[in-house]
């Protein structure tokens, strides 16, 4: 399983402060931290952009890229963010995220495509909602796949994420077991008849709700989701217990 750092977003003041000031000194700083706590992986992600600060995201990959050697992924709803970011990538960077929405598959797709990089898939209908159980989530692999595959993409290229909940979902922990049983059918190879990688995003689970769950609950989901044979976790590996949770998990199971 792979550690990849959720910790430079623009959801963070600070990082969100040093994109609009194209300060390059703390975003370089966190991503040293990062990598010094074991990530693996670098997921940037510049939060919203106006039009006028599209350019932020590669600001951000040009940056880090001075500063650690670590892959990226790159990380936006907004095409154009993402193709600006790309076009600054020494190497091919994971690109997150394609779902059924329209606007997703006619231009984040023939992005990934165009550049043969690896694409995340997260399991979300055209109005961006998760289907609720797990044969929902699967038909919408089996549907984005197909997609993928048509596009020019090779199944070595996706990565399924099932999107965990926010807690304050109604349906918050069914939500939660149906992602974990569609990991569980991807990394097997029931689904597809090979093993196929997956992503959770850890940090959606507390979002907002830090004061109201303690850490402990994502150190359960996700060492949940490793048993079911996680390819990539989506953690603040700047969180002490979490992290080494994290370690001790990657030395039991070993890494994807």
């Amino acid at each position: 399983m792979i550690l990849a750092a959720d910790n430079l977003t623009g959801a963070d003041p600070k990082v969100a402060q040093a994109l609009r000031d194209l300060n390059p000194q703390p975003l370089q700083d966190l991503a040293r931290r990062c990598a010094a706590a074991g990530a693996q992986v670098l997921d940037l992600n510049p939060g919203y952009l106006s039009r006028r600060l599209e350019d932020r995201l590669a600001f951000l990959v040009e940056t880090v890229q001075e500063a650690v050697t670590l892959p990226l992924i790159l990380d936006s709803p907004n095409p154009r963010v993402l193709a600006g970011g790309l076009a600054v990538c020494r190497d091919k960077p994971i690109l997150n995220a394609v779902t059924l929405e329209k606007e997703k598959l006619a231009e984040i797709l023939p992005l990934a495509a165009a550049h043969q990089t690896q694409v995340v898939l997260l399991l979300l209908d055209e109005k961006s909602h998760p289907p609720p159980s797990l044969e929902g989530k699967l038909a919408l692999a089996v549907e984005l796949r197909e997609r993928c595959l048509a596009a020019g993409l090779s199944d070595e290229q996706l990565i399924f994420d099932p999107v965990l909940p926010n807690l304050r979902w109604p349906d918050a922990w069914s939500q939660i077991a149906a992602a974990h049983k569609t990991v569980r059918c991807l990394a097997s190879g029931a689904l597809f008849g090979a093993s196929m990688s997956s992503m959770v995003g850890l940090s959606n689970l507390r979002s907002g709700l830090r004061r109201v769950y303690p850490v402990q609950m994502e150190i359960t989901v996700l060492a949940l989701f490793a048993g079911a044979g996680l390819s990539l976790a989506l953690v603040d590996v700047l969180n002490p217990a979490l992290r080494e949770q994290m370690q001790l998990m990657t030395q039991i199971i070993g890494p994807s």
